[in-house]
């Protein structure tokens, strides 16, 4: 095997299928599919159910695990998609991430073989056909693409051993071509395969011989065209070939010779043969696959063989390409994903070093771009360039791996090369050659675009750039600019040159593509300057490129305010409006300023404009007050109501009902608080009753419930709106639930005579009091009594209606009330006239006057019935039957009146079935029982009539009705334990009823029914009585079973006598019913009756457990499943070898699980032998076969077991080597182990049977991680150092083995060898961190010295945390700072170097620490320290620590200490921060240093300090501007007379003034007046009347004035002052003159104006429409409410006035 330093592939395990979940059994081509390197597809049975599972290879944590039905299942490439083929012959193909079913179909014939050959198309292949089928098209089926040629076609006729398995599918990308292999075993053994050719294009197919073939295309050298072949291995008795040809030439003139070379397999791999194909396009390379885990590469443009090796011990069954065309992906047998490409770093050395092939190494790497081969290649373009030969030398620099040659040194030189006499130019043969390869880079594009720009070809940079064929870049751009402004924009692009393409968009005027390119290029441009270039060219589309910028997705990208002057600055106000309202579209609360100016711009330009912006409620957060001002003035009302919450605002303008649309009124009131609502009414009533009454009686009936009836009511009332109240009260009363309401609106339409609203309100209404209006209607006197009986109808004051009709001698209304208003009131009408003592010849009279049809005759029963003159309705009864009523109640009352009179009425009762049963029966229980008996079993009234027979003792009769009902649940009622009449009852049905009966399905009603009541001993003997005596029920086979049943449970002794004399039971039901209940020997009877032997003999092992009976029985009867049996029974009682003496007499070898199992664990493994022979007559199952191999390994025959193994046999070889190898059988587990060629477990072995070289050799050989620690351990033990290297370089690239190997060491003491071990790891490819990790914590342990030049070194490559704890054992500090810093654990490392500052401190070093610590708490420390260890350095540590310090705290920590001059520096530097301690600090230092012009200046800057004690400190200071400034701060915190004070006292009378003015306090401002002209100090007097104008009465200058003859120097005050007054005046008396024309012209506007629509009585003029397109009203027929809010106008309902 070669070196794995040496090979030149990659070979990694992406996966261990088993290490998922995925069962052993399932890794298989019929069950495992792989169709790419994303999604490996297994399909498992666990359980009872079917599992798929699909997983990506390169994500081992990706599973997904479904339950899908079916028989095969394969992935698609890279979608979540998976096909299956389920048993029903549907093929269903299902997206996986969202669970639908893509596709669906049904197809009929058995596929073979499927694929996917495509992303959208699947092949299916058939006994004779491949059809191709489109799965993502819509209705889609499989489209047969080929037939199947001899031999491989399916035959009906062949033998079964020798149909052809189909294991490849291959087409080229454009589905021309298709390749199908097929493969069959022979006779020795050895694979023969069949490759069906076919091509679309010629609609022809060849077979030839081969066990793989794929497709390609490949790179030739000299042809610009890909060349597509076709290439397949084969493997036959007279060798192994892979040939290589060429198919669809489409250049005759490079013709692709053809190659067939020779496959090498290695002498022992006899039935070896290749089993795939793949295709690396990106290096040309064909990658060979054979059985036996080998693998070739193959370079496809010669056919060298490049490397073969072998990589795997398990056959690798299924095999795809990577995503990257640089290798393949396989799963072998044992579950292993392997992935293998070319090592892009290792093969070209490998070719050249190896394979001697220097060749073929430029080549390859020149179509791979891969290293090796630059220095060969740079020295034989170096030695054509001297020989002259420049086309050679272009050839080889353009052909050069990753380009390493194509520089501006090679184009210069071929440049300067000399001119060909005929032909082109060395240089352009190179730009040609660079053309056709593909592209050119910068350096070349641009010495190429030169020549041909200045010949004006630039058609052909227009076909390079199209064909992508050119490197751009920004010289290249700013040379074709000004040829191609749109071309130089399109190499821009490609270049990336931002700056440039947006540039190049604005000049092209494609200004829409600007935002997209700069946020994708991440450039920033100057949009501002860019909008005035635009908005110059192009208003429109500066607008919507400024609405673009301001509406990104991650915030404005320029100020909005600049672009709105951009706009305004051209006069563009429609163009500011539209990039405003796009801008300001997500209405955000900082943009409020913004608003504000939208619509105060738009408010002064176009008024309309802005009315439409507020309208559309697009924003919230202007400056409200601002816009209802002069929305006012622009005499939008309705918007300047909408923004303002001022109340004098809102009563200004809600009065102007007409300037306000209605339905905005409206929802404005919605908005109003209940008082501001009625306030806001109220003033429309008072300032305008004419015009805004009907919009008060509107908005009263809309926020009717929110305002509250009753304010309403109140508010209308007090303006004696009569008309108002009524049609307001009409608008909500039909959805008013409040009876004063509903009262209120009655008064009102009585009082209006609107009687037809009262009879619809008394009718409809279900909220007033009844009681209330009825009064009300009683005292009305209404011409009209309708609404009254409505009311007393509906709220049954019968009674009072007809007394009151009655004592009024309306006795017509009465006749009209049952006639025509509600007949069904006929009852409690006689009711009440018999009450009142009314004549029977009235009653009479007026019942046949009323149509029977509409009394309920119940009810009527009931009145007259309850007053004892029933016989009175005897006559109507009759008369209403004659007229054909078949209404139930007539008949009832019917037979009540013939019972009381005894009219014959048992015959009534049985022959009218009209009449309630119930009813009537219950009205003869206590006057006749036997015709309640009759009117009960009549109607079947079951619970009434048993009730009835039990008092009475009827027991027969009840017997009698009880059969013949034949109902389950009467029968279990009756039956019943509680019922005392059982017994009576039971008596009767035995002697009685069933002997009468001739009706089996009623006697089997009844038998179930004793049943069901667990009564065995009467159903016993009503079952003998049945069955014993000659019956028509004698034979029933039923009545039998269950007679045996109910002995077997309550009297078991008579069950055998049963058994004798029955013979219609059913024997299996009664003789499992016997195993039930214990009664074995009757069954094992009932079994032997009928001859059922087997049965008997599961009774007798099962039941009676006695295996000797069970022998005997088998002896006699002498049947194999009986012998069966009794083997069972027998190994379960673990009687071994009789056990396997019965099997052997049975011939049945099925139970060889069990036997092998107890024979094993008993140690009978000579009888094991003979029974495990005799199943392989019959069995070839792994089992078998195994447990015999392991039995001669117990038995310690290991030539039987030798002779076993190499025959033939189906036993798990390694599980037997498994067990001999955990029971102690080394030497047949090698046996075992070296059958298979299982090198782990062979090693493993080995190390027990202290071969360890050998041990070496095999665990090479396995390459398994727990093999070479098994060997490593035994290495170790044993000081076989050399080994146990070997064995530990093996072992440490897995991390998970590391540990244990360093404690093996370690507890052994070979500290030296461990690092040895450790140190020649690191140059191992699978180098990981814990091996860096290791090897420093043992230097740190063993040779500290070592530890830091370590951690240099490899620190990224180290587990920083577990090397800190082994650093802080080994008292390693520079080491631990180093480790701390380099894991940015800032923290511990700055404390770490105070701790151990000896060892670890270095100033600049601390101060870089410190800063990025995130623990502030040791910034304080720090500060500690160096004012302990390095008070000099402290400045310098501040400044570093400025920005996140808390300064305050260092400024107490320093005044505590009394240092704080050591960091005046430090705080002169922070007080920008205006902190309070900081200035107070400052303030105290500059105090103690006299420093006055610095304190001036901190006081006036930074305000942060307690101003009154400084300033109480600073006026006791000896030095004047101390004072100075004590006044100054005085004067800040507005304490002006201890300023002026202080002025005053120095003499300082400019600061006093300046303090008196700042003021604004007038009796501080006179009193220093006052001071001035009490010193005598005019001038300061003067400078006071003009700095204190304001503040100063005029009436005290000229007291001044006068009493100390300053009149000449208050002369100039006092003439501004007159000036000034005199404009005032002016300006008000213009004021008010226009106010009053204004309110006389609104006077006489309103004195002629109707207050609704014209008509002063609402009466006759109706509702008002709220529909209009005002607030007037339409004339009505009638008073109909305003509007109601279900949109429903109430009508008038009911009778006819009489």
């Amino acid at each position: 095997m070669a070196n794995p330093t040496d090979i030149p592939i990659k070979f990694t395990e992406l996966l261990q299928l088993q290490s998922i979940g995925v069962l052993e059994n399932a890794i298989g081509s019929d069950s495992c599919t792989l169709e790419s390197d994303h999604f490996v597809c297994v399909r498992q049975q666990t359980g009872n159910q079917q599992q798929i599972v699909v997983v990506n290879p390169h994500n081992p944590a990706e599973v997904n695990r479904r339950s899908i039905p079916g028989d095969n299942a394969i992935m698609h490439w890279n979608k979540h998609v998976i096909a299956v083929r389920l048993a029903t012959g549907n093929l269903r193909v299902i997206n996986l991430q969202n669970e639908q079913v893509i596709k669906d179909v049904i197809f009929r014939r058995e596929i073979l073989f499927w694929k996917w050959i495509s992303e959208r198309t699947l092949a299916l292949v058939t006994g004779d056909r491949i059809y191709h089928w489109d799965v993502f098209e819509e209705k889609s089926q499989p489209i047969e693409a080929s037939t199947l040629r001899e031999p491989i076609k399916k035959d009906g006729e062949f033998d079964e051993s020798k149909k052809w398995q189909i294991t490849h599918y291959r087409t080229t990308e454009d589905q021309n071509w298709s390749a199908l292999v097929a493969i069959q075993r022979k006779e020795d053994n050895s694979i023969t395969g069949k490759i069906q050719l076919y091509s679309r294009t010629h609609q022809n197919s060849q077979v030839i011989e081969g066990q793989a073939a794929a497709f390609g295309t490949i790179r030739v050298e000299g042809n610009p065209m890909e060349t597509k072949i076709f290439t397949f291995a084969v493997r036959s008795a007279i060798g192994a070939k892979l040939h290589i040809v060429e198919i669809d030439n489409q250049n005759p003139s490079k013709k692709f010779s053809k190659k067939a070379v020779d496959l090498f397999f290695p002498p022992e791999a006899v039935l070896d043969f290749p089993t795939a194909i793949q295709v690396s396009k990106r290096y040309d390379i064909a990658y060979i696959v054979t059985k036996f885990g080998f693998i070739h590469l193959y370079d496809l443009e010669t056919g060298n063989c490049l490397f073969l090796s072998r990589i795997s011990s398990k056959p690798i069954f299924v095999t795809v390409p990577d995503s990257d065309s640089a290798g393949l992906v396989g799963v072998n047998r044992h579950g292993q994903v392997l992935a293998v490409s070319v090592d892009e770093n290792k093969i070209i050395p490998y070719i050249l070093e190896k394979l001697n092939n220097p060749g073929l190494a430029v080549r390859l790497a020149s179509k791979g771009g891969l290293p090796g081969a630059d220095d060969l290649l740079k020295r034989q373009f170096d030695t054509l360039v001297a020989q002259g030969q420049y086309t050679e030398a272009a050839k080889v620099a353009a052909n050069s791996p990753r380009g390493f040659l194509r520089t501006p040194a090679t184009i210069n030189i071929l440049k300067n090369a000399p001119q060909p006499s005929t032909g082109m130019s060395v240089i352009l043969q190179y730009f040609g050659m660079l053309l056709d390869q593909g592209g050119m880079n910068q350096y070349e594009s641009v010495e190429l675009v030169r020549p041909v720009l200045q010949q004006g070809r630039k058609h052909l940079l227009e076909k390079w750039m199209a064909e992508n064929k050119l490197g751009c870049s920004e010289e290249l751009g700013d040379m074709v600019r000004p040829h191609d402004m749109n071309l130089a924009l399109n190499i821009y692009l490609k270049a990336n040159v931002p700056h440039k393409v947006v540039a190049g968009f604005a000049e092209t005027g494609q200004f829409d593509k600007i935002l997209a390119y700069s946020k994708q290029a991440g450039y920033q441009p100057d949009y501002i300057q860019l909008l005035q270039h635009i908005v110059r060219v192009n208003p429109e589309k500066c607008a919507e490129f400024a609405a673009q910028l301001a509406s990104d997705e991650n915030g404005a990208l320029v100020d909005l305010d600049r672009v709105v002057d951009v706009f305004i600055s051209q006069n563009m106000i429609q163009q500011a409006t539209a990039f405003l309202l796009d801008a300001l579209k997500d209405n955000k609360p900082e943009h409020a300023h913004l608003q504000t100016r939208l619509l105060e711009m738009n408010l002064v330009n176009a008024p309309q404009v802005a009315d439409a912006i507020l309208g559309n409620e697009m924003f919230t957060h202007y400056d409200k007050g601002r816009i209802s001002q002069l929305c006012e003035n622009a005499q939008l009302y309705q918007r300047a109501l909408e923004n303002t919450d001022d109340p004098t605002i809102i009563m200004r303008n809600i009065v102007r009902t007409d300037k306000l649309n209605p339905e905005w009124l409206m929802n404005y009131f919605g908005r109003l608080s209940v008082d501001q609502c009625l306030e806001c009414m109220n003033e429309m009533l008072k300032v305008n009753l004419r015009q805004n009454l009907s919009a008060v009686v509107q908005i009263a009936t809309k926020f009717s419930d929110l305002l509250g009836p009753t304010n309403l009511i109140n508010l209308l009332e007090k303006y004696r709106t009569a008309e108002g109240l009524y049609y307001y009260l009409g608008s909500i009363v039909n959805l008013s639930e409040d009876p004063d309401v509903h009262f209120k609106y009655i008064e009102a339409a009585t009082k209006m005579n609107q009687l037809t609203e009262v009879e619809r309100i008394c009718r409809e209404s279900n909220y007033y009091n009844p009681e209330k209006v009825k009064n009300f209607l009683k005292e009305a006197r209404l011409t009209e009594q309708l609404p009254l009986i409505i009311v007393c109808d509906r709220f049954n004051f019968i009674h009072d209606l007809v007394l009151y009709l009655y004592q009024s001698q309306q006795y017509k209304s009465i006749e009209v009330y049952v006639q025509r208003v509600n007949p069904s009131r006929t009852p409690a009408v006689v009711g009440g006239l018999l009450d009142v003592d009314c004549d029977e010849s009235v009653i009479k009279n007026l019942l046949a006057s009323v149509d029977a049809a509409s009394i309920p005759i119940d009810d009527l029963v009931s009145e007259v019935e309850s007053r004892n003159r029933l016989k009175i309705l005897l006559p109507f009864l009759e008369n209403t039957l004659a007229m054909g009523n078949q209404q139930q109640a007539v008949y009832n009352a019917l037979a009540k009146i013939y019972i009381d009179s005894n009219n014959n009425p048992e015959k009534f009762l049985k022959e009218n079935d009209l009449y309630d049963t119930l009813t009537v029966g219950k009205y003869c229980e206590k006057r006749d029982p036997n015709l309640a008996y009759v009117a009960y079993s009549k109607g079947q009234n079951d619970l009434e009539l048993i009730n009835i027979t039990n008092e009475n003792s009827m027991y027969r009769a009840q017997a009698r009705y009880l059969l013949d009902r034949a109902d389950p649940e009467i029968w279990a009622f009756v039956l019943n334990v509680n019922n005392i009449h059982r017994r009576s009852l039971v008596d009767q049905v035995i002697a009685t009823a069933v002997p009468e009966s001739a009706e089996p399905d009623k006697v089997s009603v009844a038998v179930k029914a004793f049943l069901d009541a667990d009564l065995p001993g009467e159903l016993i003997e009503l079952l003998e009585k049945i069955i014993l005596e000659p019956s028509p029920f004698s034979d029933n086979s039923s009545l039998q079973n269950l007679l045996m049943l109910t002995a077997a449970k309550a009297d078991k002794g008579r069950l055998m006598d049963y058994i004798h004399k029955l013979s219609e039971f059913n024997a299996d039901e009664i003789a499992t019913m016997c195993i039930s209940v214990g009664l074995y020997e009757e069954a094992f009877e009932i079994y032997k009756k009928v001859d059922s032997h087997l049965a008997a003999t599961n009774v007798l092992v099962d039941s009676i457990v006695s295996i000797d009976r069970a022998q005997e029985y088998a002896e006699r009867v002498e049947l194999p499943e009986v012998w069966s049996k009794v083997a069972k029974a027998q190994l379960d009682g673990l009687r071994v070898s009789d056990s396997i003496a019965s099997y052997i007499r049975a011939g049945d070898p099925s139970n060889y699980n069990e036997v092998i199992e107890t024979a094993t664990h008993a140690g009978k493994d000579e009888d094991l032998v003979e029974f495990l022979k005799m199943a392989r007559k019959t069995l070839r199952e792994p089992a078998v076969d195994t447990a015999l191999a392991f039995a001669y390994a117990r038995l310690d025959q290991l030539s039987e077991l030798e002779d076993f193994l190499h025959g033939i046999n189906v036993a798990d070889v390694e599980a037997s080597g498994d067990k001999a190898y955990e029971e102690g059988f080394h030497q047949a587990a090698k046996i075992f182990y070296t059958s298979i060629s299982n090198w782990a477990k062979l090693a493993t072995t080995l190390v027990h049977l202290e071969e360890y070289q050998a041990a070496v050799e095999c665990a090479r050989k396995a390459n398994n991680a727990k093999v070479w620690k098994q060997v490593s351990e035994a290495c170790v033990s044993k000081k076989e150092f050399r080994l146990a290297q070997i064995c530990g370089l093996n072992l440490i690239v897995h991390a998970e083995e590391l540990q244990d190997l360093v404690r093996q060491y370690e507890r052994n003491g070979y500290f030296d060898e461990l690092i040895a071990v450790l140190e020649a790891g690191l140059g191992l490819e699978r180098a990981h961190m814990g091996m860096f990790t290791e090897l420093g914590i043992a230097l740190s342990k063993y040779h500290p010295d070592r530890v830091m030049e370590h951690l240099k070194l490899f620190w990224t490559r180290i587990n920083i945390p577990k090397m800190i704890r082994a650093c802080e054992e080994a008292n390693l500090w520079p080491e631990l700072v180093f480790l701390y810093c380099h894991y940015d654990e800032w923290d511990n490392a700055a404390l770490a170097m105070m701790e151990r500052a000896a060892d670890a401190w270095e100033h600049h070093s601390f101060k870089d620490i410190i800063v990025k610590v995130a623990n502030l708490e040791i910034y304080y420390r720090a500060l500690n320290f160096y004012l302990q260890e390095q008070p000099l350095l402290l400045t310098d540590l501040l400044q570093a620590l400025t920005p996140r310090i808390d300064v305050n705290r260092v400024v107490r920590m320093f005044e505590k200490s009394d240092n704080i001059p050591l960091i005046k520096p430090f705080l002169l530097n922070v007080q920008p921060q205006n902190k309070k301690a900081v200035n107070n600090a400052i303030n105290d230092l500059l105090i103690e240093e006299e420093d006055y012009k610095t304190l001036r200046d901190s006081v006036e800057n930074y305000d942060n300090y307690d101003p009154v004690e400084l300033a109480q400190r600073l006026e006791k200071h000896d030095l004047v501007f101390f004072r100075q400034i004590a006044a100054s701060i005085y004067r800040k915190n507005k304490r002006w007379e201890k300023s002026i004070s202080l002025s005053k006292q120095d003499k300082l009378f400019k600061d006093a003034i300046e303090t008196a003015a700042i003021s604004g306090k007038t009796d501080v401002v006179e009193e220093l007046l006052r001071y001035f002209v009490d010193i005598g100090s005019r001038e300061c007097y003067v400078g006071m009347l003009y700095a204190c104008y304001d503040l100063i009465r005029p009436d005290v200058v000229m007291e001044i004035s006068w009493r100390y003859n300053l009149n000449d120097f208050s002369m100039p005050y006092m003439i501004n002052l007159l000036s000034q007054q005199v404009r005032t005046i002016e300006m008000l008396k213009k004021d008010n003159e226009e106010r009053k024309a204004r309110e006389a012209s609104q006077q006489k506007e309103e004195d002629n104006t109707p207050v609704l629509g014209g008509s002063r009585l609402m009466l006759t003029q109706g509702p008002a429409s709220a529909t209009g397109s005002g607030l007037g009203v339409q004339p009505s027929v009638s008073p109909i409410p305003f509007g109601h809010a279900n949109g429903i106008t109430p009508q008038p309902t009911g009778f006819r006035p009489f």
